[in-house]
């Protein structure tokens, strides 16, 4: 197709702006279009940060971010690059979170989503064609939004998920975002607020579920693998009588997976490594209780369970290490209303003399003396003072995770958790915490951040053309993160700092590449691991324009 300068200058995939030479702009048909100077990415990145700079708060931050995303992926990925840890707090959690509270109000540009109505399943594929528009699709982050953590249900507003985990995949492992595709999946809502919304862009009823809902999922991934076979296919932020159903369907079939159940159960499997690699423990010794056993706490608790295995423990002896709590108190057999995932670690009720008393996290703590607490219960101060001396009295290095965020949602706060436990307690957080000084030692605090985990094993996966995602793989990506920890630094953290995102996604992306090549899962031949994945990474610099 003959490219016209308004094309040119409104695709943000060959868009350079003030970085077009000379003679480009002569040859495409710019001379004129735009001010005489030529820029250099740098200078035109120097002068970007300094408008971000200027906005007043996160959610304006955010907004000034998504135009230049907008009209300029080079430039977004170039600027993203040069401060990744400054920028992944604003372009995804927390201040996703108000971009998707105001989505609909906000809305100027889809940034290439594709949105599937489940009132019209017969358009799928088309919706797909029209949004990849002739594009090399290899990663689809898809969401129905019904489950967004710290959120709820906030229907096709929460397609900003998708396009926010997109970015962090190109900012921290170099996927080519000409590549990507952010897929909404509008089921519905039961969010009364946005039902009652005149400006609400969704689908304006009840959430459909059942039979006519998996009916529009199983449209859209054989619509997904005719279009784009090479693609792997992430899901997000699913409601949780969905999410494992759906992955437990489709995992064996194609390169798949569920962040919210897999991704952050290897990101916290991986820091309780790290953290047992300080305190020289085995991981077969420990005992875990989860607090939360929404989509997130029971993937945590796969995770760890099939680690377990891995370390030598049957299935049974492997469940005896593992403690559910919900909102009900500990999930038993005969609690009411399970999920398919609670139900695989419910306990036997009476294994316990005191099952009737085990309502409440406290009690269940008392009783388990549990080494190992991880909280995704967005219950605010649910790890209490006494909960945790009681922890802390029956082990020496008490692992505890309050993974809740926003911040206002967490267990319980850092500092905190390090005086009630004298400086003894091995913790990682949802959100980013500062270093912690205690008793003259310096702590740096892990944040079980799913980014730590999903772009190196999602670019892994694409890079080694795999056909699957299994087990094994996970289990070495784990390990690969985990072995990141300096335990010889007194207040090491447990898990590596997000400012080295971009350095051990590429060792995770490896790591994962040569367990799917050693398997034999890869699709294509590969020579050589880690020349395959550095040949795909993408790097965020102008190249000539035809």
């Amino acid at each position: 197709m003959t490219q016209t300068a308004d094309n040119i200058l409104n695709n943000p995939f060959l868009n350079k702006g003030t970085a077009f030479t000379q003679s480009e702009r002569q040859a495409l048909g710019l001379t004129g279009t735009l001010p005489a100077v030529v820029q250099t990415i740098d200078e035109q990145a120097q002068q970007a940060y300094a408008q971000f700079q200027s906005k007043p708060n996160d959610l304006e931050k955010r907004l000034f971010l998504m135009t230049l995303f907008n009209e300029n992926r080079t430039l977004f990925f170039h600027l993203m690059d040069q401060h990744v840890v400054e920028f992944m707090p604003i372009v995804y959690d927390p201040t996703v979170a108000d971009s998707i509270e105001q989505y609909s109000h906000l809305f100027t540009d889809s940034q290439g989503a594709a949105f599937i109505s489940v009132d019209d399943p017969d358009s799928i594929e088309d919706t797909l064609r029209n949004a990849a528009n002739g594009r090399d699709i290899r990663l689809v982050v898809v969401t129905d939004a019904e489950g967004i953590l710290g959120m709820g249900d906030w229907g096709v507003n929460g397609v900003d998920i998708a396009v926010g985990k997109l970015m962090v995949y190109t900012a921290a492992a170099g996927i080519d975002p000409s590549q990507v595709l952010p897929v909404s999946i509008d089921a519905g809502t039961n969010n009364q607020q946005l039902l009652d919304d005149p400006l609400y862009l969704g689908n304006h009823h009840k959430r459909v579920y059942g039979d006519a809902y998996y009916d529009v999922i199983d449209r859209f991934v054989t619509a997904e693998r005719k279009l784009f076979p090479e693609s792997l296919l992430h899901w997000e932020d699913f409601g949780r009588s969905n999410a494992k159903v759906i992955l437990d369907k489709y995992q064996d079939q194609m390169p798949t997976f569920n962040d919210d159940i897999q991704g952050t159960g290897m990101v916290v499997l991986a820091g309780i490594l790290g953290a047992l690699n300080i305190s020289h423990e085995d991981i077969r010794d420990q005992k875990f209780v989860f607090f939360g056993s929404g989509s997130a706490g029971m993937g945590i608790a796969h995770q760890i369970f099939d680690e377990l295995q891995r370390a030598g423990l049957s299935a049974d002896e492997a469940r005896q290490h593992l403690y559910a709590v919900d909102k009900q108190g500990l999930l038993f057999s005969d609690t009411p209303d399970l999920t398919a995932a609670q139900t695989e670690f419910a306990r036997n009720r009476q294994d316990f003399n005191n099952a009737t008393d085990l309502t409440t996290l406290a009690q269940v703590v008392a009783t388990v003396h549990p080494t190992v607490l991880i909280g995704t219960s967005t219950q605010p101060g649910a790890f209490t003072a006494d909960l945790v001396k009681d922890m802390a009295a029956h082990t020496d290095r008490p692992i505890i995770f309050p993974l809740s965020n926003p911040t206002k949602l967490a267990e319980a706060k850092a500092l905190d958790l390090l005086k009630w436990t004298d400086g003894r307690a091995l913790i990682a957080t949802g959100i980013p915490v500062g270093d912690v000084t205690y008793n003259g030692t310096t702590y740096h605090i892990g944040q079980g951040n799913n980014a730590l985990m999903y772009p190196g094993l999602g670019f892994g996966l694409i890079a080694s053309t795999a056909t699957v995602l299994n087990g094994e793989t996970l289990s070495a990506a784990c390990h690969a993160l985990g072995g990141l920890v300096d335990t010889t630094q007194p207040g090491a953290a447990v898990l590596p700092p997000v400012d080295q995102l971009t350095d051990f996604s590429q060792k995770i992306a490896e790591v994962v590449a040569q367990s799917v090549v050693d398997q034999h899962l890869n699709k294509e031949p590969i020579a050589d691991v880690r020349q395959a994945v550095a040949d795909m990474k993408w790097v965020p610099e102008y190249k000539p324009v035809d």
